[in-house]
């Protein structure tokens, strides 16, 4: 025989749960308000006065073949979308700066900008395929490094 707790404990168990989670915001507030603070009183830490450097890949546009009149508008549209790959693995690299191990940028960032780019240069090689020669070895254009 099953018995239903009365009202009153619903809401205090509510309450008693809801005010353990502002406890814990304020906790993790304050504790990402001190984190910043070095013991020498000199402000932020070292995470913060370092640049977390730019992505840099090869230039693809410069490396294809004369591009036929029919592929033009796809090239030019996937030419795009490696600027934009860049732009947003760019933006990516700044926003989780100090997140992760040695190999965080690695994995989390230029491995997965690898494969999109490697996606988009082999949509632009079948373009040109289409009516064209389809053009070789653009796949090695496809990595990207960290510069700092």
């Amino acid at each position: 025989m099953s018995r239903a707790l009365p009202k009153y404990n619903k809401r205090r168990v509510g309450l008693v749960g809801g005010a353990a989670a502002v406890a814990l915001t304020g906790a993790v507030i304050a504790g990402s308000a001190l984190a910043g603070e070095s013991s020498d009183g000199g402000g932020a830490d070292a995470r913060t006065l370092a640049g977390p450097g730019t992505i840099s890949c090869p230039d693809v546009a410069s490396q294809l073949p004369a591009v036929p009149a029919s592929a033009q508008a796809e090239v030019t549209r996937n030419l795009e979308q490696l600027d934009q790959q860049i732009a947003e693995a760019n933006k990516r690299l700044v926003d989780t700066v100090g997140q992760g191990g040695p190999n965080f940028v690695r994995n989390a960032i230029l491995g997965p900008l690898e494969d999109k780019r490697i996606a988009t240069v082999n949509r632009i090689a079948t373009a040109v395929g289409r009516t064209a020669d389809r053009p070789a070895g653009l796949d090695s254009l496809a990595a990207c490094t960290l510069t700092k």
